[in-house]
């Protein structure tokens, strides 16, 4: 989800994504990578990817794998010191025709490498779509994609097609975005380069391959992307569920291929609606997994955002109301987000965590992603029996969390006002703090519904009172 400064409630930016893995758990960790003056080579252990990088890398948040030594890095999202914050990537895919033309490039950039190749060595978003367009078009990607960029005037959605080719579009300060799996750039202007900005021989390599079916016009989605049945369960209706929060007028059935790209909220976007959104199971509508009025059909009929696949949320808010040492915050939630919150992380700091820092491919209590895990797998089984209960645990789970976060920042953004000398050390210090607060709550949480789920186990006999 894409929210322009104008459209949001406090006039920030924000971008925002699930990581879903392929499977229930994938572990995930929040680190941070400091400022580094010195040229290197990036090699990619995914695919073999390298490039030289320039010096002069800035200091900058990141979400990579627990362990990167086999699969590489897989950054996924990140603030850097300029505060430009920058998501990667939701994948996407290409039609046949397009990838017959310009095939994807087995060993050219891709989700693994893209973060750490471009976000430290950028000041504005704008450089950000301009770099990695540049890498895109000498080395090729091996996939299909859709990237986010932001800093504190602009939001730019950046989307491959091919193996050389793209396109980004910013997004109107008075607008949001939900972009599922699929390609989502409308109508592009190529004499708009205040709005748009693509791969130099789009336009043509487009003409010359008769690609344009249209009368008039530069249909992005309709060029390149595909349009599949599949779409119709797996995409489309979530772009419906995520724009019900805010449009009181879609249509009935959460199929539509022709919902648009960009939207126009009735009332300004809060964290904790992005929040919201990233979290929807339907609920409320016949498709809920969880819900009471409609049948097993469907209830599986559609894919949910919030699921098992979740890792990790994050919504990068780069605020204009604050000075630039303490602006940029990266909310990060880790679990099933249904079943956990995101906490807002100032992004310029010296270090992050441990709890966070510190994840391990083995599960434990120690590290935040493994116990919000845990409290999900403990969890969703009464929260699917409707255990009002746990439902109610949940609630109040997620709001004080919330509340952990808002006051975390409001009583650091207070103290900087009034003194914003060592911010580095200040920020990184009221993040540890917040943190334990989080820790102290979830470890409560997980002793709580371990002890409801115990009482409710299959294999259980209460002895009766003596005669």
């Amino acid at each position: 989800m894409l929210v322009g400064k104008e459209a949001s409630v406090d006039h920030a930016t924000m971008i925002a994504r699930n990581e879903d893995a392929e499977g229930g758990i994938n572990p995930k960790r929040l680190i941070y990578v400091p400022a580094q003056a010195e040229s290197r080579e990036f090699v990619s252990t995914f695919n073999g990817f390298h490039v030289q990088l320039p010096g002069d890398a800035l200091g900058h948040t990141l979400t990579p794998m627990a362990d990167t030594t086999t699969d590489g890095e897989w950054g996924e999202s990140g603030i850097n010191s300029a505060n430009v914050g920058m998501s990667a990537t939701e994948t996407e895919f290409t039609n046949a025709a397009m990838l017959g033309l310009d095939p994807l490039v087995p060993d050219g950039i891709g989700e693994e490498a893209m973060l750490s190749t471009v976000l430290p060595f950028v000041k504005t978003a704008r450089e950000g779509v301009r770099r990695l367009g540049a890498l895109i078009s000498e080395f090729g990607t091996c996939e299909s994609n859709g990237i986010a960029f932001s800093d504190v005037d602009e939001v730019w959605y950046f989307e491959t097609v091919g193996g050389h080719h793209w396109a980004a579009q910013r997004i109107p300060d008075d607008a949001y975005v939900i972009a599922p799996n699929q390609t989502g750039i409308q109508e592009i202007r190529f004499d708009d380069p205040d709005h748009f900005i693509a791969a130099p021989d789009l336009e043509e390599f487009a003409e010359k391959n008769h690609l344009n079916t249209a009368k008039e016009g530069f249909n992005f989605r309709e060029i390149f992307g595909e349009d599949l049945r599949s779409d119709r369960f797996y995409n489309t209706p979530r772009v419906w569920s995520a724009q019900r929060h805010f449009q009181k007028d879609l249509p009935e059935v959460p199929e539509s291929r022709t919902l648009p790209f960009i939207q126009h909220a009735p009332r300004k976007i809060s964290v904790q609606d992005v929040a919201m959104v990233l979290s929807d199971h339907m609920q409320g509508t016949p498709y809920d997994p969880y819900g009471r009025t409609g049948n097993a059909e469907e209830k599986s009929r559609y894919r949910p955002i919030g699921m098992n696949r979740n890792q990790e949320m994050h919504i990068l808010e780069i605020r204009n109301d604050v000075p630039v040492s303490y602006r940029s915050i990266h909310w990060l939630a880790m679990g099933m987000n249904p079943f956990t919150f995101p906490l807002p992380f100032y992004a310029n700091v010296n270090d992050t965590p441990e709890f966070w820092k510190n994840t391990t491919n083995d599960a434990t209590t120690e590290n935040w992603y493994w116990l919000n895990k845990i409290v999900a797998n403990m969890v969703d089984p009464l929260f699917a029996k409707r255990d009002q209960d746990v439902m109610n645990r949940i609630l109040n789970f997620r709001r004080a969390g919330f509340a952990i976060g808002t006051g975390a920042v409001a009583k650091a953004d207070a103290a900087l006002a009034q003194d914003d000398s060592d911010a580095a050390a200040k920020l990184t210090a009221a993040n540890d703090a917040m943190a334990a607060q989080a820790v102290a709550l979830a470890k409560t949480m997980l002793t709580d519904v371990t002890t409801l789920a115990a009482d409710r186990l299959t294999l259980q006999f209460e002895k009766g009172g003596e005669m």
